[in-house]
């Protein structure tokens, strides 16, 4: 008798607990299958804020096309325009298919539109009066003002999106991590009591075998916890998004404000300008090298050589470094040898003597800063030297590490991002870099990059 009550209490506990595990595994699925809508929703949100920045770059790419266009009466900086608005109308028909579930957004895709039309017919305005010869600045100045405010207006419109977005994006992960909260609060409530009446029954019957059991569900809810703990971070990794918001139209417009000052105007205005044109800089250089940096160490970097003309991009590059300083510093070139072209990868070797010819110029004082080059076979070099304040050889083995900044740079502003920058896109390139320094007499660095030389 005591044995089939025993059985009964046996079939009745397995009974109990099937329906407990069926109970939590049904809740457990209905919340999985919420989660994956949720993080299908995380995705197309973040596509939106993705494609948001595509704009808000394509729109300043088009900017700096026409102002270059205008300023410097290039091609290229004419193509960089044309290719910018193509962009941006892609970019456009991206965002509506987007959005094409969210009704509240398609006004303002509209107004956007709208907007970014205005721009282009107030752009294609400029560069015709350009082409007419009308290139004075009480001719362009009024198209200007108008561009500067529809700039204006559509960046209210991005950033209006931009947060709605955003607020939709938390609200999907804060439902997320509700619904991963209760689903595994409900599967260790069910195993919980599950657990508990099979280690009554089994109490009853075999101690040893309550043992064992004891051993093997403790081995069993480790391995839980331990692919609990993973999906947790898989999950956490795919909600979480780095966004880089593009430097804005500031040092354009502290340019074209210096560049129509009157001669009248008092010198301390010249001189706030020119701190707005620093800082700028200093904070574009930052955003670049940053992101540099990123994505080399991700390996989203790619190494796409073309045929480079090297005095012409050396020359070029000179010109840009001197005007960067208050007042403009002399940066003495030189070639020698044979160098006429060789395929490199343009934009490394910007960052890479851009970067060093930076450090040269901030690091001295008045003398010129010497920029050599010269040809080897298989190889290019470039030499870069100043008189500066040197650098103290205890500190050579750290120099390439980012954020690493020398003991005597005193107030000198700086990221200690610069020669980081120069390594990773050196090692890219399959290139090197070596140092000569001596304190307070000056730095010099050589870069030797290989290359297939084109005659």
């Amino acid at each position: 008798m005591k044995v089939l009550e025993g059985r009964k209490w046996v079939a009745s506990a397995f009974g109990l607990s099937a329906l407990l595990l069926t109970l939590s595994t049904a809740i457990s699925y209905s919340n999985s299958i919420q989660l994956i809508e949720s993080s299908r929703k995380v995705e197309q949100t973040h596509a939106i804020l993705k494609n948001l920045v595509h704009i808000s770059a394509a729109l300043s790419d088009e900017g700096a096309g026409r102002r270059g266009y205008l300023l410097l009466g290039e091609q290229t900086e004419l193509k960089r325009y044309e290719q910018s608005l193509l962009s941006l109308k892609r970019h456009l028909e991206v965002l509506q298919q987007q959005i094409a579930t969210q009704p509240g957004q398609k006004k303002q895709l509209l107004n956007l539109r709208s907007l970014i039309a205005q721009r282009s017919v107030l752009s294609r305005r400029s560069i015709d009066l350009y082409h007419a010869g009308r290139t004075g600045i009480e001719v362009q100045l009024p198209i200007l003002k108008k561009l500067n405010q529809n700039r204006i207006e559509i960046n209210a419109i991005l950033e209006e999106i931009q947060t709605k977005e955003e607020n939709l994006l938390q609200t999907s992960v804060s439902q997320a991590q509700r619904r991963t909260h209760s689903r595994l609060i409900i599967e260790w409530l069910g195993a919980g009591l599950s657990f508990t009446i099979l280690l009554g029954v089994f109490s009853l019957l075999y101690d040893q075998m309550l043992k064992r059991q004891q051993a093997e569900t403790a081995k069993q809810a480790l391995a839980q916890e331990k692919h609990l703990s993973e999906l947790k971070l898989r999950f956490f990794s795919m909600v979480s998004h780095e966004f880089r918001t593009p430097l804005s139209i500031i040092l354009g417009s502290a340019q074209l404000l210096t560049e129509t000052q009157h001669s009248g105007q008092e010198e301390k205005q010249r001189k706030n300008l020119h701190r707005i044109q620093t800082a700028a800089r200093s904070l574009n250089q930052m955003l670049v090298d940053i992101l540099m940096l990123t994505r080399a160490e991700a390996g989203k970097v790619e190494f796409q050589p073309t045929l480079i003309d090297l005095e012409a991009f050396c020359l070029n590059l000179t010109e840009d470094m001197r005007f960067c300083t208050t007042p403009p510093r002399t940066i003495q070139f030189a070639s020698k040898g044979q160098c006429a072209h060789a395929r490199l990868d343009e934009k490394l070797l910007y960052a890479i003597l851009s970067n060093l010819l930076s450090n040269a110029l901030k690091y001295s004082s008045t003398d010129p800063v010497k920029f050599d080059l010269s040809c080897e076979p298989d190889t290019v070099v470039f030499q870069v030297q100043d008189q500066g304040i040197g650098i103290d050889l205890k500190e050579l083995d750290q120099l390439y590490e980012p954020f690493s900044r020398g003991s005597n740079v005193g107030r000198r502003g700086g990221s200690g991002l610069g020669l980081a920058v120069v390594k990773k896109c050196l090692d890219i390139h399959g290139g090197s870099i070596s140092v000569t320094s001596e304190m307070g007499r000056g730095t010099t660095f050589t870069v030797q990059i290989p290359h297939q030389s084109i005659p």
